[in-house]
């Protein structure tokens, strides 16, 4: 492995650590929820011509729409929703993958998930969102690999 790779799947495991050290932060999951909000608040516009159907995340109860762009071998991903909540969960996901390797995105599952117990203060829709969403990612990821 070169250092470019190495390098690159570093940041990947440095952005989950990082979520991991702020939700210990938080004392309990109504701060922990507002938390994912307000990421979900804060994040960068998703242009109004790219909520197509072509973008359209199909598997989540909110609307979610997720676009992908090979920029120098790394895949930068945008994304939104229409629910708060999901929007801050598309936040943290995009907080670990996007601006990384293909690759690397492939090589690295999202173990903060589990480490900050996300899936199990989620009701079952949005948890099956989430999942989707990652399930979505990681295509897109293989797409650019051409695998």
């Amino acid at each position: 492995m070169n250092d470019t790779v190495s390098a690159s799947a570093a940041e990947l495991v440095a952005a989950q650590d990082e979520i991991r050290e702020t939700f210990a932060l938080f004392s309990d999951w109504t701060e922990r929820y507002q938390y994912i909000i307000d990421l979900g608040r804060a994040a960068a516009p998703f242009p109004e011509r790219w909520k197509t159907d072509t973008h359209r995340l199909h598997g989540c109860q909110s609307q979610v729409w997720i676009k992908s762009e090979l920029r120098d071998g790394r895949l930068h991903y945008s994304a939104t929703s229409d629910s708060a909540i999901v929007a801050g969960l598309i936040a943290l996901l995009l907080s670990v993958y996007s601006e990384r390797r293909p690759s690397d995105i492939l090589a690295t599952p999202p173990s903060f998930i589990q480490d900050i117990q996300l899936a199990e203060h989620l009701s079952p829709t949005r948890s099956n969102g989430l999942y989707a969403m990652i399930q979505e990612i990681r295509r897109q990821a293989r797409l650019a690999l051409g695998t």
